[in-house]
């Protein structure tokens, strides 16, 4: 069983930045693909970015050169760099880690097994 645990969500204006962290409960983090969901009230969850054992990093279209997605295997820790924030990044964003025993499609959250509770990104005009 792994936990995970989102932080360093709030509220900025736009162009702002937020820097998300995921702190995982696991003693084999560096084996988990992870990435980061977010899910605005009333649209369906929307993959943000993952990566892999390797650096290998994936990224959704509306994210990709403003979002920069690491990890740090020796904390245990995912992050979330976030610059150039605007009005349509607020959403609940969701941390997730798939273990290394399944097929891994990097953006797809039926990939994923595990979940983070979430932490809220609201980003003003």
């Amino acid at each position: 069983q792994v936990q995970l645990v989102e932080s360093g969500g709030g509220s900025v204006q736009s162009g702002g930045s937020l820097r998300l962290t995921c702190l995982a409960s696991t003693a084999t983090f560096g084996d988990l693909r992870l990435a980061w969901f977010r899910q605005a009230p009333g649209r369906e969850r929307e993959a943000v970015a993952s990566i892999g054992r390797s650096p290998i990093r994936n990224y959704g279209d509306s994210v990709r050169g403003r979002f920069t997605i690491s990890r740090d295997n020796a904390k245990n820790t995912l992050f979330l760099e976030m610059t150039s924030l605007k009005p349509e990044d607020t959403a609940m964003y969701y941390c997730a880690a798939s273990p290394p025993d399944r097929p891994w499609f990097p953006l797809s959250p039926n990939t994923y097994t595990y979940w983070g509770q979430g932490t809220q990104v609201t980003v003003s005009s």
